[in-house]
């Protein structure tokens, strides 16, 4: 093992402002000070030792001047420097000096003091030299005795690391360490002796666990961890152990330590997948989640419950969980909820769905009573959206739901209104049973919708499923409530002129000569009084609307009073009323034209608006069946194969769910009957503890791609050139938010490098963690130097440096080498992610920042070139395959990606063939990317077909 990867244990911020002092000035300072001034100077020379400095001089001035001191800073230092120092000469062998240095050792060992022998023994873990740690046994030996247990436990962990390193110099360890256990009363103790045994001894740890194994309740929390992890340990290598200890972790289950329960669970579920084990880990689970108040556990332990149902075993079983787990929803925390409800309508079946709907329906009208919270608007979206999803799945929950669900459309959040009309607008399509009830409740709320967008909606459902003649003398009873007086224009001026002031007439401004389009004078006269400001609430809300310059909900007004004018035309056989009702529709579009027109409204009506509603007069006056058939039966079946597109790719992506979670079973499979398998053959699965570890150090194994290219040295980066006189290459590996950079150095000369650093600086928001520290090559000799960076967010950034040296002999000034940059890709911190239409459009809207590419690229299919957009950004597009079938020589489509961080990103891809360039033209078009803030995006523009090369022509940064 070279020097770089040797376990650095003390890590001290060095001050880097100051002056390095002098070899003389520390001598006189530890040689005459005060207790005070040699404090100082210790930990200016442990400072300068850790920088690569070397101070031999000092070595017996601290031996006779230092040591000798009682004082326990000095001692706790002096430990530091012992460990530091170094302790052999430059031929291998251990300095005479370390032979007083080694009396000291014992001397504090046999220290009446607790404090300075459980620290001496923590150095001694950290000791190489066995020389220096011979002499010591008989005291080490001897504090597994002492009365406290600060002494006891750190004596455990000398004699176990020295037994590992130094099996010869303590070759009765397990068995004393056993002897020990058997007597020790405190948990921390019994915790160390227990690991220790778990590593050197497992039949002895195995013999200790046997006799107490009913008491393991009674334990501490850090032993009873302990315990977990051999037993799965023990289960993993022999599964015939699993009967002798599953009761055990079945206990475990009950501890009172949080840790212990959530281990215990994980453990259980590895070692058996009995439905009563499934289902005692998942029970664990949710009350862990229920109990702890961080909400970062809450996500995890919903992770682990996530990841059972993701088992097709273990779905059935987590489906009779589901009431407990609604009970998480009680947690404040939106993402919990969120994961929580998404989890609740996975497992959701027919046999639990009444009662999943009957406990969100009461969460629903819990959100009604609650406004102060910022995330209860969210929260209630949510849960209406799941009650969506329920009803369309199980359609005999909707009569159930919709009544409740219809109260918030007169919600002041329109997200969550908007929501509910959607499921309306569905459910009174699919459903011919809830048609009565859902047009009766939305005449009941009608006159209480405050949002112009959720009025235009709940217009046009009544409009279009109003289908006898109560109802549509209701709706344009409502429409009369909701529009107030007519003629406004006229009803409007009286307003005003009643309630002006004597002294306060109406003038009129002076006339303003205005060119038509045809090329003739039109004058206009303003009205110029000040008018006194009405409070909002004193008009009816589709005035108010009008009035504020909002005239599409007067175009859908128009289609409305249109369509239940012609239905009550065809139901009606009087022609005296069928001419009152028309008249009374086309009277109100006619004010309303006219008021569009006038100078009362914020804003003028717009030409469409004007176009759409003379087109409904028009249809009025005329009354022909060919119009009677398109604005009465053409919209709703438009309606319904729009809705029955969605369903069925709802229902083709829900089969490639499940299609990916069966496990196919062959019918020539061997079975293997665990009784009759072979020790060696159980195996198959993973060790979980090992691969958490090695997931906390960042050394998990990606899956490679299929292409035999796409390995390691994809991501080697070199650092110097062949002929500099250290080569240097860096692997980069990514790791959630940290990067560790695998640095090869080889010394390409005859020279021995002394001091050999690499020394690293960061752009952008890396932050290097530790400085690398410092190292000796050998002529021709290399050596791996691993640097830690840490990364706050995506974007671009560049790790920069060099390396420097002394060569061995030399006079002469430090040599340099200067290191190529390091980019780092920001594609391994960006994510496909999915969100609805609605999210799309309110991000695309909200973010500012955008950039603009033009398509360059030889690429000649247009659906070759999305998927090789989103192959390289790592993005999801969110158009349904279904708009992106066939060929009509133009794609649009919609990307959205989520970085590590939570940022989004949105991209919107408009490409096109040019067809009168022959079948050969390449795509063009343009490639829209918008974000919050400057997120980085690359973009590969081109890939040559012929020499296969790809050409990265933008970046986009900050």
């Amino acid at each position: 093992m070279t020097a770089a990867e040797n376990v650095c244990y003390t890590l001290i911020n060095v001050p880097m402002d100051s002056e390095p002092p002098s070899e003389i000035s520390l001598k006189n300072d530890l040689e005459k000070g005060d207790v005070k001034s040699k404090t100082e100077a210790l930990k200016k020379v442990i400072i300068m030792i850790l920088n690569g400095e070397k101070l031999p001089g000092l070595l017996m001035t601290i031996i006779r001047f230092v040591l000798p001191l009682q004082d326990h800073t000095i001692k706790k230092l002096l430990l530091v420097f012992w460990e530091i120092v170094p302790k052999t000469t430059p031929d291998g062998r251990l300095l005479h000096e370390m032979i007083l240095v080694c009396d000291a050792y014992r001397k504090d060992l046999q220290h009446p003091n607790e404090f300075i022998r459980g620290s001496t023994l923590r150095f001694l873990c950290k000791l190489k030299e066995a020389e220096l740690l011979e002499p010591l046994m008989p005291a080490i030996r001897a504090c597994l005795e002492h009365r406290h247990s600060y002494v006891r436990r750190n004596a455990v962990l000398a004699i176990y690391t020295i037994y590992r390193n130094f099996e010869h110099l303590i070759p009765d360890a397990p068995e004393l360490i056993h002897d020990f256990l058997v007597n020790e009363k405190d948990a921390s103790c019994k915790r160390n002796a227990f690991m220790m045994l778990i590593h050197a001894d497992q039949d002895r740890a195995l013999d200790y666990l046997s006799t107490c194994i009913d008491q393991v309740q009674t334990f501490g929390d850090i032993l009873q961890l302990v315990i977990v992890e051999l037993i799965y340990k023990v289960c993993h290598a022999n599964p015939s152990e699993r009967a002798r200890f599953i009761r055990c972790i079945y206990n475990l289950l009950q501890s009172s330590s949080p840790a212990v329960k959530y281990e215990a669970a994980g453990t259980l579920v590895t070692l058996s997948s009995a439905p009563t084990a499934i289902k005692a880990a998942a029970q664990c689970y949710i009350d862990l989640i229920i109990k702890e108040s961080d909400n970062n556990v809450k996500l995890i332990v919903l992770d682990r419950l996530v990841e059972l149902k993701e088992h097709p075993a273990h779905e059935r079983v987590l489906q009779d969980l589901v009431m407990d787990i609604l009970r998480v929803l009680s947690t404040p925390d939106l993402e919990v909820r969120k994961k929580t409800l998404q989890l609740a309508l996975d497992l959701v079946s027919s046999r639990n769905v009444e009662e999943l709907v009957i406990v969100l329906k009461k969460e629903v009208i819990k959100t009604n009573n609650v406004s102060e919270h910022e995330d209860t608007d969210k929260y209630r979206q949510l849960l209406v959206r799941t009650l969506h999803s329920c009803s369309v799945r199980f359609p005999d929950m909707a009569a159930n739901v919709i009544p409740v669900l219809m109260e918030f459309l007169s919600d002041s959040n329109e997200a969550a209104a908007a929501d509910v009309l959607e499921f309306v607008r569905e459910a009174i399509q699919r459903f011919d049973s809830l048609r009565m009830l859902i047009v009766e409740k939305m005449l009941e709320v009608f006159h209480a919708i405050k949002s112009v967008k959720i009025y235009r909606g709940a217009l046009w459902i009544l409009g279009e499923y109003c289908s006898t003649k109560e109802d549509i003398q209701s709706v344009m009873t409502e429409v009369r409530r909701s529009l107030g007086e007519i003629p406004i224009v006229e009803s409007e001026i009286k307003k005003e002129a009643g309630e002006l002031k004597p002294e306060e007439e109406i003038t009129v401004g002076p006339v303003q000569k205005l060119v038509t389009e045809m090329g003739t004078y039109a004058t206009q006269s303003a009205l110029s009084s000040s008018r006194p400001t009405k409070k909002e609430e004193d008009r009816p809300p589709l005035r108010g609307f009008l009035l504020d310059g909002d005239f599409f909900v007067a175009a859908s007004l128009a289609t409305t009073l249109t369509k239940i004018a012609l239905r009550y035309v065809a139901l009606v056989p009087e022609k005296k009323k069928q001419n009152s009702f028309v008249a009374e529709a086309m009277l109100l579009m006619a004010t309303i034209l006219h008021l569009g027109k006038s100078s009362l409204p914020k804003k003028p009506i717009t030409d469409d608006d004007v176009d759409r509603i003379s087109l409904c007069l028009k249809v009025l006056s005329e009354c022909s069946p060919l119009m009677n058939d398109i604005f009465n039966k053409e919209c709703r079946q438009s309606l319904s194969q729009m809705l029955s597109a969605k369903l069925e790719e709802e229902k083709l992506s829900q089969k490639k769910e499940s299609e990916k979670r069966n496990v196919t079973v062959q019918p020539d499979d061997p079975i293997s009957f665990m009784q009759l398998t072979a020790k060696n053959e159980m195996n198959c699965k993973e060790d979980q503890f090992q691969l958490s570890l090695l997931a906390a150090m960042g050394n998990t194994q990606r899956k490679e791609a299929a292409d035999p290219l796409a390995s390691k040295l994809n991501k080697v980066t070199q650092l110097t050139g062949f002929s500099d006189p250290v080569y240097a290459e860096a692997y980069v590996h990514v790791n959630q938010y940290d990067i560790v950079l695998d640095v090869l150095v080889v010394n390409q000369t005859s020279d021995t490098l002394q001091n050999c650093t690499l020394e690293l600086a960061t752009l952008g928001d890396l932050k290097l963690v530790e400085k690398p520290s410092p190292l000796t090559l050998a002529p021709h000799d290399f050596a791996n130097i691993k640097a830690n960076v840490k990364v706050a967010s995506t974007e671009n950034g560049i790790i920069f440096g060099n390396i420097v040296y002394d060569v061995s002999g030399a006079a002469s000034d430090r040599n340099c080498v200067v290191l190529s940059d390091i980019h780092i890709d920001i594609m391994d911190y960006i994510q496909p992610a999915t969100c609805t239409d609605a999210e799309f459009r309110q991000m695309w809207a909200e973010f500012e920042w955008e950039n603009k590419v033009t398509v360059n690229t030889n690429m000649i299919d247009l659906n070759d070139y999305l998927q090789h957009i989103l192959k390289s950004t790592n993005m999801k597009c969110l158009t349904p395959e279904k708009a992106l079938s066939g060929y009509c020589g133009f794609m649009a489509a919609n990307l959205y990606a989520r970085s590590i961080f939570g940022e989004d990103a949105l991209a919107n891809v408009s490409i096109e063939k040019p067809i009168h360039q022959g079948p050969d033209a390449a795509v063009t078009g343009h490639i829209r990317i918008r974000a919050k803030s400057q997120v980085t995006i690359p973009f590969y523009e081109s890939i040559s077909e012929l020499n296969g090369r790809k050409n990265l022509f933008y970046y986009f940064s900050r």
